[in-house]
């Protein structure tokens, strides 16, 4: 999949772990006594996570160090250097750390074969956290873990180029009409209207514009005719030139393509903020909301949760500790930190107010379709993304055929 610079902080995670110590002055809430067939506690909480640097990794260690403090509960967070792989050696040891970042395609995975706990239902904030991220992470009807921030796709644009196409606010792209008109405007001089990655990840906001999707209700519906709509117009402007991969113009993705200006438009999440400020800081942007296809409004969010080991002999402290995470002013400490998106409607107006460019990332929030997240679903997506690479060329009614078939073999 293509290079997600940012995403590497939506992909963290991890906690450490607790002592006997009460913790009764944190007001979890929690019932006082592990559950069934729960492991005794080691008295220390083990975190892992995959953090995006040292400004998330001290966040977080800042933020665990403060909760160890107030409770009185012993925990460490370690930074994983390939958190599935590390993750997965954990459990099959019988030794995973008690929290963990987790992503939502492998949530399905450790749920079904018990190597989780769910406990999302229990937590004191669940009513707080955007809806489409509590579905992100039901499985079975059961909230399973909560999410500790997010990311929508919106449109990148650069305000320079905009303006010496003779391009104004009002020009700002609604619909998708629009967008093709001011992607073509845009493209000159070597330089391409709209770049985005060749992936679902970045491709599937389009379907989501057009009514479709690949899994709705639970039902594989890849092959659906919105869908086909959808990659028939990615694949007209990627042939009229206005539209390209981040890949053909020589970018590994959205965010270089606009910084080198190799493109005037991206379509990415919030984490390109971070490495325009530190990789281009001299290329002025704009952020507005994806433009609206034939189906509405549409765009993907991408999240992980705080994962919890079935067998951790920890879990009243490892919960406690979650909740604290996912506080108002916690996240809004995060986010202050490096840079993610509270999970928490509580949070969302001192976060807007504190980033007023870019509130179209959280106006998403209220329209993001989510990747599927059962089981194998995350196989399927790699090869669907590898067909994507041949859209230019390709049937996109073939492209969707393929990829209804591998659904389907994991949705029944």
């Amino acid at each position: 999949m293509t290079r997600h610079p940012a995403r590497l902080w939506l992909t963290a995670g991890a906690l450490l772990a607790t002592g006997a110590l009460t913790l009764t002055a944190c007001g979890s809430g929690f019932n006082d006594t592990p559950g069934e067939g729960q492991a005794s506690g080691s008295g220390k909480l083990s975190i892992l996570i995959g953090s995006s640097g040292d400004a998330e990794t001290k966040a977080v260690t800042d933020a665990v160090a403060a909760w160890s403090e107030k409770s009185g509960v012993q925990a460490e967070v370690q930074t994983a250097n390939d958190l599935p792989q590390q993750l997965s050696q954990g459990f099959a040891a019988g030794s995973p750390p008690d929290l963990f970042y987790l992503a939502p395609e492998a949530l399905a995975g450790y749920a079904a074969n018990g190597s989780i706990a769910a406990y999302g239902d229990d937590l004191e904030n669940k009513s707080d956290f955007y809806p489409s991220l509590v579905d992100n992470f039901t499985i079975d009807g059961s909230f399973s873990c909560a999410p500790k921030d997010f990311s929508t796709l919106a449109l990148i644009i650069n305000t320079d180029l905009w303006s010496a196409a003779g391009l104004t606010d009002a020009d700002i792209p609604t619909t998708w009409d629009q967008l093709a008109s001011v992607a073509q405007k845009l493209t000159a001089d070597g330089r391409v209207g709209l770049a985005f990655g060749a992936e679902y990840q970045r491709v599937g906001a389009f379907m989501a514009q057009a009514g479709g999707g690949l899994v709705t209700d639970g039902k594989a519906t890849a092959d659906s005719s919105a869908n086909v709509e959808a990659l028939t117009y990615v694949k007209t402007h990627l042939n009229d030139g206005s539209f390209a991969f981040a890949s053909d113009v020589g970018a590994g993705w959205g965010g270089e393509a606009l910084g080198t200006q190799k493109a005037a438009m991206v379509i990415e999440g919030n984490w390109i903020t971070g490495a325009m400020k530190a990789d281009y800081p001299d290329v002025k942007y704009k952020v507005a909301e994806l433009p609206a296809g034939p189906g509405g409004k549409g765009t993907l969010q991408f999240t992980n949760c705080w994962g919890l080991a079935a067998d951790s002999g920890n879990q009243e402290q490892a919960r406690d500790l979650v909740q604290y995470l996912t506080s108002t002013d916690q996240q809004l400490a995060f986010s202050k930190a490096f840079g993610p998106m509270p999970s928490i409607q509580s949070a969302a107006d001192a976060w807007s107010s504190a980033n007023p460019d870019q509130t179209a990332f959280l106006a998403g929030a209220e329209y993001a379709q989510f990747p599927p997240n059962m089981a194998g679903a995350a196989d399927v997506i790699t090869d669907f993304n590898a067909q994507l690479e041949s859209l230019r060329t390709g049937d996109p009614q073939a492209l969707l055929k393929t990829a209804q078939s591998n659904l389907e073999a994991i949705t029944k």
